[in-house]
């Protein structure tokens, strides 16, 4: 689920960015999160629940 919603989040990005809705510096800084959520959403890791101390894996 939470895969989902990351590359979710990446997709409406895009499209808001590429639409242009969203433009400028904040255009670009959300394009470079959204790229980095769904590299995240891939490889199956995020380093923010690391230091966050979470962990969404149900596998030990």
């Amino acid at each position: 689920m939470d895969k989902i919603l990351r590359i979710a989040a990446a997709v409406i990005i895009g499209i808001l960015y590429f639409t242009n809705i969203i433009e400028g510096t904040l255009g670009i800084v959300l394009l470079i999160v959204a790229g980095i959520m769904v590299l995240t959403s891939l490889i199956g890791f995020c380093p923010a629940y690391t230091l966050l101390g979470m962990n969404t894996c149900k596998k030990k």
